[in-house]
C-alpha cells in the first residue's frame, strides 16, 4: 500500500461516518493515514455536506457546521484550497467529473499527490483514465 496521503471525498465521509464497512484496501489506507496524521477533508466538503442537508438528501443527528467541526476535531485535516487548486479544477486534463465539487476534490488530490477515497462513479471512472491516483472504499 501506498504511504501517500489520503484526502476523503465527500461520500466516502459520510460513509465512514456511517461506520459502514470498508474495502481492505481502504481499510489499510485509512489506517496509515490516520496513523501517520495524513488523513485530509476539502473545504469544498462543507458546502456539500450542507447543500445535501438543506435539499433533504441526507439527515445528520447535529447541524452540518457541527458535524464539520467534529470530524476536524477528530484528527482529520483540512486540505489546501488556494485559488490555484480552484483554477486548476476547470482546467483537468482527459474527461474529468462535470460536477464542480468532485473537480475541485481531484485538482486537490493532483495539486498535493493526495489519493482520493470515494465511492463516487465519475470520480472512480476519472481515476481509471489515469489522472489521478484514487481508493474505492
Amino acid at each position: 500500500m501506498s504511504d501517500r496521503p489520503v484526502l476523503l471525498d465527500t461520500c466516502a465521509a459520510l460513509w465512514l461516518a456511517q461506520a459502514e464497512p470498508l474495502s481492505a484496501a481502504a481499510e489499510l489506507a485509512m489506517a496509515e493515514a490516520v496513523e501517520s496524521g495524513t488523513l485530509f477533508v476539502s473545504p469544498i466538503m462543507a458546502w456539500e455536506i450542507g447543500l445535501l442537508v438543506s435539499r433533504g438528501r441526507i439527515f445528520l443527528s447535529r447541524s452540518p457546521a457541527v458535524w464539520f467541526e467534529e470530524m476536524l476535531d477528530s484528527g482529520v485535516a483540512l486540505a489546501a484550497m488556494p485559488p490555484r487548486v480552484l483554477l486548476d479544477s476547470s482546467f483537468l486534463p482527459g474527461a474529468p467529473p462535470r460536477d464542480p465539487a468532485d473537480r475541485i476534490m481531484a485538482a486537490t488530490a493532483r495539486a498535493y499527490g493526495y489519493r482520493l477515497m470515494t465511492r463516487d462513479r465519475a470520480l472512480l471512472d476519472y481515476g481509471e483514465e489515469g489522472h489521478v491516483e484514487v481508493l474505492a472504499c
